[in-house]
Formats: C-alpha cells, structure tokens, sequence
C-alpha cells in the first residue's frame, strides 16, 4: 500500500464530486432517520450563541513533504505543516475567532483535511471527510473558521488515513481571560511516536497489520487475537520488545516490519500497542539531543502535555519534582499531586510544577515498549543525564483520568439519561478488523449506523471493551464526564475487558465522530458516527 491509501482514493473521488455528496450523508436518502446536516441552520444559531471577542486570528498552513531534523543528526522526509513538526504553536483567547487556511501541497492525488482535536466548534468546520466536510484535494485549499469559546490545551492533526502518524499536527491553546492558576513559566510537551522516513511509512505500517495474524499457524498456546508470543511461535528473545529493528523470529510469509511483539503493560491491563517505532520524540526531539526548556529554580511552570502519537501510551515524570495535575483535555479537576501520569493518544494533561535547582529530564516512557521519549529541564548548571535514563518518579505514584475528579463549576449537574448508547469494542489481531458494535466504519456510507441524540438531551455512552486491547475513544465536539463525579474529557482510555460509562448534553447539533484515537484501529474500522436527529 502507498501513501495513497484506501480512504485516500475514496475521498479524492468525494471531493470532485463537489458539495452535493454532504447533501446526501443527511441520513435520508436509504430510508434512515433524517440528521441535521454538519452546516444546517442549527449549527449556523449554536456558533452565534457561542458570543465571540470579535477578534480574528488569520493564519496559513501549508501541508507539504519536507526534510525534518529530529536532532543529533536523525533527518527524517516526511509530510508537515510548514516544514517543521510539531507544527507552529496557535494561541489565542477563548471567545476568538480563528481562520485558518489550510493549503494542500501534499504529493500525487493525496487528500487531507484539519480536524480541530478536542474543541466544541461548528460541525462543518470539524475536518472529517466526507462526514462534515469533502476532503481537500492536492493542490487546493480550505479555510476553516469557527469560534473557539472554551479554554484549554489541544491540538489539530489530518483526519484521512493514517496521515496522523506523520508529522502533521501542531498544539492549540485556547488562554483563559480570566486565568485562576498562578505560575510564572509555561511549557508546551508534544509527545510522539516516530517511524516515518526511518522503517517505512504509515501506510506501510497499516498494510502490514491489517494483514492480521490469522493466517499464522506457527505452534504453540494461547489466543492469537492478542499479542501473546507462544500463539504466535516466537521466542521472547526474538520478540524484538525494544521496539527496535525487525523481529528475525517468526516464520512464515508474513513480513514483521511493523508489527511490535511482546509489548505488555498492567497500566494498560495487557497488551500495550501494535506497532514498532523507532523513535519517540518530545517537542519534535529524540532523546540523544533532547528539547530543552530553561527557567530558574523556584518558579513555578504549567506543563501543557499533549499525546499526538498513533499508537502508544506514555508514562511521564520529570525527574526529582512532584507534578500537580490541575486539568485533562482542557477541563479543570480538583488538584491532584503525582509522580506520574499516564496519558494515551489524544489525551492531554496540564500539570504544574515548582522547579528545583539544576538539569532534570523530562521522560516519556513508551508504556509497555521499553523505550523513552525525554527532553531536559534546565535550571542550573549540573550534567544533563543520559537519553536513557529512567527518574525513580515513574515508578511512584501513577495517575490515570478514572482517578481525578472534575472540578466543581464544570461538573455536570446530576441528571438521568434521556439516551443511552452501548458502545461494545469489537475486533481482534487476527484479523485486525476492529469496529464498534460488530460494525467497521463505512467512509462510502457514513451514516448507515448513527448513534442518534437530540439537541437538549443527556446522553450516556457506555464503552464496553470485549477486546483483548486497550482502546482511547475519542467523541469530536464535544466533552463527556466520567461517571457521576469524574473529569470532563473529550478521549478515555478503555481497558481490555471493561466498562467505562460517560455522559454528556447534547448541546451542539450537527454529525460528529465517535473513534479509537489508536490511528490504526480507527483505520481499520473502530469508528462510528454521533448524529443529531432533524
């Protein structure tokens, strides 16, 4: 598979069919219940209520192949905005308009799109081809504008393919007006799972796993829908779990490029990813020439720490200090110290910090693939430790979002559900056909299965993990709060063979995706589509 892939030929044909195709996703057209369409005129009313600044902030952005440093000499070629990764930071105040042309350079006939990770805005402008938006084709543009009313950390990345294991994303902040924490620095983390331009591509990587590993009939015990070495004839030894090179161990006709063997986790209650990388990055760095941010001792710095990988996992600590979370996915919880956090993809956490005197490392561990992202905290003189080092704080207090409590003005007022959804997570390795519901995403009819709401009711979705994986579901436009007093949250982690209940109003009509933010589980199937009911 080349960097054309399945949803990208599907979207190219979308796009030249023009505005009409988003007419006839509004659910009526087979005989379904009618949906309100992503730029409807309730859309047109909810952004009017949302009260903007009247301030406008313009930008360009231009998705391109580039040659990127990765630092101590690492060059990688691969696709970014502006021909850096992460991408230039966008900050502006809540109540702000942003408009943001995207321009897309992206090589031969490869479509792309922007979609707005986290943030409650108009449905039309969410960048989910062809649900909300068609897919903007090579050579062409789109300007995406909307209100950004609520404070917070996000970020923004394609929604086509697989295209977000590339370096296409960026951090957004959206600063508070009225800011209540007190701190005097601030440091944006950008965590990241690296392998394009080193082993291969994404869409290399995506053709292998959705190869499976049903055809693999090597000996030995155990149940081939998970990752266990015995099912599939591999030797520990050749398992290859530094999540480097390619495994030598396994026989048969099935080329183990990508494919990462081994890789366990008890925070993750089992299997801990799919997929070999070569490198894990902060702020666009591996960790033998790290990012390095320098401040003095005893000021006090918010860490804004965002997961844009695609399929990993990462414990973090900074060596030496304590971290007090104050907020998850831009929501505000009751403060909560730790000496670690774990936060899966498209997660975020804010977190501060008081800085002692001297060099402390920032460190990513790769939950359950024994390798690291780090990058150094400067406050004095001292020598910086080395790329491999591992501060006692990763294995003290750890912190997962089901432990933290939503802070008391955004918690969601006690209220019985007018709609409930049960979410079942379905799919195994062996055939890597991972769905919701028994059902893979259709991108060619993407409103065959809503989850229907209306406006005005309170919905509860029900994630129920049938799977042997560990899956961050992830709701576009929307926040949800766990359980009756948990953080409000836009992505959880789902634990292999658990149920996690989460509410929500419906306050924002429109159609919106519901999906694994694992960017190849997505891929693959593990999607469905939230959708309000004309």
């Amino acid at each position: 598979m080349n960097s054309i892939n399945r949803r990208s030929v599907l979207l190219a044909g979308l796009a030249a069919a023009g505005t009409g195709m988003l007419a006839a996703c509004s659910g009526d057209t087979s005989g379904g219940p009618a949906l309100l369409r992503p730029s409807g005129s309730h859309v047109a009313r909810t952004e009017k209520k949302r009260g903007g600044t009247g301030r406008v902030h313009r930008l360009n952005l231009t998705a391109a192949p580039g040659r990127l440093d990765l630092g101590g000499g690492t060059t990688v070629t691969s696709w970014a905005f502006s021909g850096r990764t992460p991408g230039k930071e966008i900050r502006i105040t809540a109540g702000d308009t942003l408009a943001a042309e995207l321009s897309n350079q992206l090589p031969g006939r490869t479509t792309t799109s922007i979609h707005w990770h986290g943030l409650a805005l108009r449905s039309d402008m969410d960048g989910v081809p062809p649900v909300t938006q068609t897919a903007v084709r090579a050579g062409a543009g789109f300007t995406y504008r909307f209100i950004a009313d609520t404070p917070g950390t996000y970020f923004f990345h394609p929604h086509v393919g697989v295209q977000l294991d590339r370096g296409l994303y960026a951090p957004l902040i959206v600063e508070d007006p009225k800011e209540p924490l007190s701190y005097e620095d601030e440091w944006v983390v950008v965590l990241d799972d690296w392998l394009d331009g080193v082993t291969g591509t994404p869409d290399d990587a995506f053709a292998e796993l959705s190869k499976g590993m049903g055809g693999m009939e090597m000996g030995g015990t155990g149940d081939s829908s998970g990752h266990d070495m015995g099912a599939m004839g591999v030797s520990p030894s050749a398992s290859a779990s530094s999540g480097h090179g390619t495994s030598d161990g396994v026989s048969g006709d099935m080329s183990m490029k990508f494919m990462l063997m081994g890789a366990t986790s008890d925070l993750l209650g089992g299997d801990a990813g799919d997929v070999r990388y070569p490198h894990h990055l902060i702020n666009g760095r591996i960790p033998a020439d790290p990012a390095v941010h320098t401040g003095k001792p005893g000021r006090r710095v918010r860490l804004r720490i965002i997961n844009a990988g695609g399929d990993t996992a990462y414990r973090v600590a900074l060596g030496g200090h304590k971290l007090t979370i104050t907020h998850t996915d831009g929501f505000p919880v009751e403060h909560r110290q730790v000496d670690a956090l774990l936060i899966g993809m498209g997660e975020r956490y804010d977190v501060l910090v008081t800085l002692d005197d001297g060099v402390f490392p920032l460190v990513a561990l790769a939950e359950g693939k024994d390798a690291s992202g780090m990058a150094l905290v400067r406050t004095g003189s001292g020598q910086a430790p080395g790329p491999t080092v591992r501060p006692k704080e990763l294995d003290g207090e750890i912190v997962t979002a089901s432990q933290l409590r939503a802070a008391d003005d955004v918690r969601l007022e006690a209220k019985k559900p007018d709609r409930v959804h049960r979410i079942e997570l379905t799919g195994t390795m062996a055939g890597y056909d991972w769905a919701v519901n028994g059902k893979r995403f259709d991108m060619a009819d993407p409103t065959a299965h809503p989850l229907l709401v209306e406006e005005g009711q309170r919905v509860r979705l029900d994630f129920v993990n049938t799977t042997d994986m560990w899956h961050p579901m992830h709701l576009h436009g929307h926040t949800y709060q766990l359980g009756g007093t948990g953080p409000r949250k836009d992505t959880t982690i789902v634990l292999p063979r658990k149920k996690v209940s989460v509410v929500f109003d419906a306050d924002n009509p429109g159609q919106w995706m519901l999906h694994c933010h694992n960017a190849y589980h997505g891929e693959a199937g593990m999607m469905a589509l939230v959708a309000y009911r004309a």
